[in-house]
């Protein structure tokens, strides 16, 4: 038997719409909150696949502030996590101990370094690219020309260019061969020609069918695709990206330098690093010769401080490392002007100046040498080395110009005493003074005044610095001046 229910209303079902309603509602609800958490789960798992590119340019010489940008540029790369590291590259060329140095750290990168080069790759270039997992050009591109040349564009002697033509081969090699099998064959061949990468510097490596002897080897973009120096062609890096690459979601971080990163590769420069040694050497020689404390001696202390505050403060210069390099000169003067003759005191001053410039330059951590990167020893040496010889030559060339023209003709006394003018030689009864003795009224170093029976006489040390106050004795007069040595007490 069927009931029909009935409420206290005498009315059927009234209740049910109200039911079905609710029930309505929480479906949309359900729906919604699903398709919201999709949605929320879709933006988490393609932010998880976004990769991270890491973006250095090199759009200038190569040199110590591009260093830097590599140097701080693959830091930060490692810190952010990133997929891989892309140099943006238009140059034509620099330094080769810094083109080195940057070389050495893309071949022994974690990361996959990929070049893009927008217009020119010559000389150090050519080797940084060469050293990329890939490299990738703008159809007008050129890359190659890397003969070793000097400050004037002059191509340095063949010592340089078999440095140069070893390191391009040797970048080239290390990215190995490829094997192609054919039939029963296995074929390997250099993924990079090593012999093209020598033709790059050496016009006299033939390559058959690409160099001919007597031109040095630069390629388009395809003609480097052809022998293998380019990965492709882009007229961008997002083509670059996204066309060869093969990224679709992709984030591009590109290096900031500051201002700081410009001023200290300014005087990281291997040619600004020597002209300050240069300028070290020559002010503290023409600051001995001279007496009081003049102008030489504000040259090599302002030429010391911009060598080693930039090296201090970015951490490479460590107290005892400039330490040397004050102990070392105190000793060199001490060896000039105390210790007669050339001997411990002078060659110690000497190897303990070199030794604090160059270790300078390193990145050793106290007494642990294990960062140093290979190479960058011999790049310090030789930046300190030249720098040295180029001081003392001109410190040399200097001292022959006192006196003769330009700016050095006021340092010396040119006048002509002639007898027309009313000068007379110069009178000799100053003979009379040997064996007199007398007392300093400057500082003897080695030349000054001294006061000798109540007279005064321009005087020469026979030995080394005599103080102020000091009693002498004569112990010869020639051409007009007195020579004196310390009294003893007896």
């Amino acid at each position: 038997m069927i009931k029909n229910f009935q409420n206290k209303d005498n009315t059927y079902f009234k209740n049910i719409p109200t039911f079905v309603n609710k029930s309505n509602k929480m479906r949309a609800t359900y729906i919604f909150l699903t398709t919201l958490a999709l949605f929320f789960s879709f933006l988490l798992h393609a932010q998880e696949n976004t990769s991270t590119l890491f973006k250095i340019n090199l759009q200038k010489d190569i040199g110590g502030t591009t260093w830097i940008y590599i140097q701080k540029g693959f830091e930060k790369a490692l810190e952010d996590e990133s997929d891989a590291i892309l140099i943006h590259m238009n140059t034509y060329g620099g330094e080769v101990l810094y083109a080195d140095s940057i070389r050495t750290k893309i071949l022994n990168s974690h990361l996959p370094v990929y070049v893009f080069i927008d217009n020119n790759a010559a000389s150090a270039g050519a080797l940084i690219a060469l050293a990329c997992d890939k490299i990738y050009m703008r159809q007008s591109a050129t890359i190659g020309a890397a003969s070793v040349v000097n400050q004037s564009g002059e191509k340095m002697p063949d010592k340089y260019q078999s440095y140069m033509r070893a390191t391009m081969r040797a970048t080239a090699e290390s990215h190995g061969k490829k094997t192609t099998v054919s039939g029963a064959d296995t074929v390997y061949t250099w993924i990079r020609d090593p012999l093209i990468a020598e033709a790059m510097v050496d016009e006299r490596t033939v390559v058959p069918g690409i160099s001919e002897e007597g031109k040095i080897l630069t390629f388009s973009a395809r003609e480097a695709i052809e022998h293998g120096y380019c990965d492709g062609i882009a007229e961008n890096l997002n083509q670059v990206i996204e066309e060869y690459l093969g990224y679709e979601n992709y984030e591009i971080v590109s290096f900031e330098p500051t201002f700081w990163d410009e001023i200290k590769g300014f005087f990281l420069s291997s040619v600004i690093q020597g002209i300050l040694i240069m300028l070290i050497i020559g002010g503290i020689y023409f600051e001995l010769q001279t007496p009081g404390v003049g102008f030489p001696l504000i040259v090599a202390i302002t030429a010391a401080a911009l060598y080693f505050v930039p090296l201090y403060i970015d951490g490479l210069a460590a107290n005892w490392e400039i330490l040397l390099f004050i102990i070392g000169i105190g000793l060199i003067v001490l060896e000039l002007f105390v210790i007669p003759g050339f001997g411990i005191a002078g060659i110690s001053g000497i190897v303990l100046v070199i030794a604090g410039l160059t270790l300078s330059l390193l990145e050793n951590v106290n007494f642990n040498f294990a960062p140093v990167q290979t190479g960058s020893l011999g790049t310090a040496l030789i930046t300190v080395s030249a720098g040295l010889l180029l001081g003392f030559a001109i410190v040399i060339y200097l001292s022959t110009k006192i006196g003769s023209k330009g700016m050095f003709r006021k340092i010396a006394l040119n006048t002509t005493l002639d007898n027309e003018s009313g000068y007379i030689a110069v009178p000799m009864e100053e003979k009379n003074l040997l064996g007199k003795t007398g007392i300093t009224t400057t500082v003897l170093r080695p030349s000054g005044k001294v006061e000798i029976e109540g007279k005064m006489y321009d005087a020469v040390s026979e030995q080394s610095f005599i103080e102020k106050g000091t009693p002498v004795r004569v112990t010869r007069y020639e051409t007009g001046q007195v020579y004196v040595e310390v009294r003893s007490e007896e």
